[in-house]
């Protein structure tokens, strides 16, 4: 501690005192004290003033020199509160006290930032897993049958490019707050650009794809819902039944409520997989029966979808019963 310094940042205590003393000096001459009681009377508390200063002074340098020396030999400068003893003054506790709770709170968000570190890590090494799969077909593909499977050589690069374009969004959705723009979008555009999205895949699977009644405006960020409604149109091709395959969607309206629904007669989801669904890379029954065959689930579209639909203010839900439908329902306040 600078001496100095302290000296002004106790000025305030220092001219009260002086002024207290000179009044009292004005009181005894009033009343003819002798000179040596006029002088025991100012020197007496001048002195307990000084030695309470110096006191307080070296007490606090103490205490504030070794907090600095032990900050400026630590790496890790947040682990100071470690090394410290309990002040043995008041505002010294109170810097303590202060100190805990930031640390505190800095130990948790670096807690939080290492577990989304983690997930994020999990996730794109089970990404580049999910990618080789498609690349390793393309290769074989083209070394057994050269010049006959242009068909199929598209379908896995679509594979590709949805794979990449869903670690796109979901490395974006750590930090969307800054990638979103929230204003009053077409739920018709919106749709007509996911539902172009899965074109091939619809007509490929002569998946009968119906529109109605979707002529609202909402409130959101077009992009990211587009992406939203995409992963659930895809979820439904993916889940399909082999013959007459269908999907709907459709909006409704209710006061100032809007509600949007993507509904199919897939192979639906099990009553017990339903909670689970927009949990961290959850496949669920359907996943493990799928599991053998060219589709294959990250179960990673829902959740990305559902945590956006989160900060967006929008709500998802999901009803569907095993073996006769699903619908997925998102709405919009």
């Amino acid at each position: 501690m600078n001496v100095r310094r302290y000296v002004q940042d106790k000025m305030v205590q220092i001219i009260i005192f002086v002024i207290g003393i000179m009044i009292e000096a004005v009181f005894l001459t009033a009343c003819r004290a002798a000179a040596p009681v006029l002088v025991f009377s100012a020197l007496i508390p001048a002195v307990a003033l000084v030695i309470c200063l110096v006191y307080d002074y070296l007490r606090k340098n103490f205490y504030y020199r070794r907090l600095f020396q032990n900050l400026n030999r630590l790496d890790q400068k947040y682990l100071v509160l470690e090394t410290l003893e309990n002040p043995r003054f008041y505002d010294g506790q109170l810097l303590k006290e202060a100190l805990y709770e930031a640390d505190k709170s800095m130990t948790e968000h670096v807690n939080e930032n290492r577990r989304s570190m983690k997930e994020f890590r999990d996730f794109i090494e089970m990404w580049v897993h999910q990618v080789k799969l498609p690349v390793a077909s393309l290769l074989l593909l083209y070394h057994n049958h050269p010049d006959e499977n242009n068909k199929k050589y598209i379908e896995q690069l679509r594979r590709i490019d949805r794979y990449t374009e869903q670690v796109l969004y979901y490395a974006r959705a750590g930090h969307s707050q800054k990638d979103y723009l929230i204003r009053e979008c077409s739920l018709t555009h919106i749709i007509h650009n996911a539902a172009m999205k899965n074109k091939d895949d619809l007509l490929e699977n002569n998946i009968e794809f119906q529109v109605e009644s979707c002529d609202q405006k909402v409130v959101t960020d077009e992009k990211w819902m587009e992406f939203i409604i995409d992963q659930i149109i895809n979820n439904s091709i993916k889940y399909r039944k082999e013959e007459d395959a269908r999907i709907e969607i459709r909006v409704t309206k209710q006061d100032k409520q809007t509600t949007l629904s993507v509904w199919d007669n897939g192979i639906g989801i099990a009553a017990a997989d339903i909670p689970r669904l927009f949990d961290k890379s959850f496949t669920g029954n359907n996943g493990r029966i799928f599991h053998h065959m060219e589709v294959k689930s990250t179960g990673m579209g829902l959740y990305i979808a559902h945590n956006m639909c989160e900060k967006l203010g929008h709500t998802i839900y999901v009803e569907s019963r095993e073996g006769e439908y699903t619908r997925v329902n998102i709405t919009f306040l």
